[in-house]
């Protein structure tokens, strides 16, 4: 019986020594796996230009400022982000050569914007850039402009003919 005991004691010790060395803390790492990523909210969903008789004696009629497209964009990303913009319509009802678009928001730094009206394609255009993180939301604003007005005909008895294009933003991170 004593060797049942002492077996019985070491068993016990083996089992509670643990309990007497177990440490108060610890540390653990936790990763965030970020990547670079670039968002984009369209603010304007729509707009409608109603020429006049000046924007008719003028030849074009435009959206500049706050009465155009404001479009917001943000990215984590250190290389920047680009936001592009095209009119990839089927069959627009606005001619692309008479459809043009800018932008007077300045540039991030290192990158570019499309500072005078350019007719707007079917191919993705460079509207405005930057070459480091935007964190926060900011709006880039795209004045718009329809030219040769005279060329897109009224039926005399509807008193308006809606000629509608739209415009396809993406944005890309760098």
């Amino acid at each position: 019986m004593p060797r049942k005991i002492v077996v019985a004691t070491l068993l016990m010790g083996a089992l509670l020594a643990p309990l007497a060395n177990a440490a108060t803390s610890g540390t653990s790492n936790v990763t965030l796996a970020a990547s670079a990523n670039a968002l984009i909210q369209i603010v304007d969903a729509a707009i409608t230009l109603s020429p006049n008789a000046t924007d008719y004696a003028n030849d074009y009629v435009e959206a500049t400022g706050a009465a155009g497209i404001d479009v917001n964009v943000k990215t984590n990303s250190t290389g920047g982000l680009t936001l592009l913009v095209r009119c990839a319509d089927a069959s627009p009802q606005i001619a692309l050569a008479d459809l043009l678009v800018r932008t007077a928001t300045a540039p991030g730094t290192g990158g570019s914007s499309m500072a005078s009206y350019t007719a707007i394609t079917a191919a993705n255009q460079t509207l405005w850039s930057t070459g480091g993180v935007q964190h926060a939301w900011l709006d880039v604003a795209t004045d718009v402009r329809v030219q040769n007005l005279i060329n897109y005909n009224d039926a005399t008895a509807a008193g308006t003919t809606n000629y509608t294009n739209t415009l396809t933003y993406t944005v890309v991170a760098q």
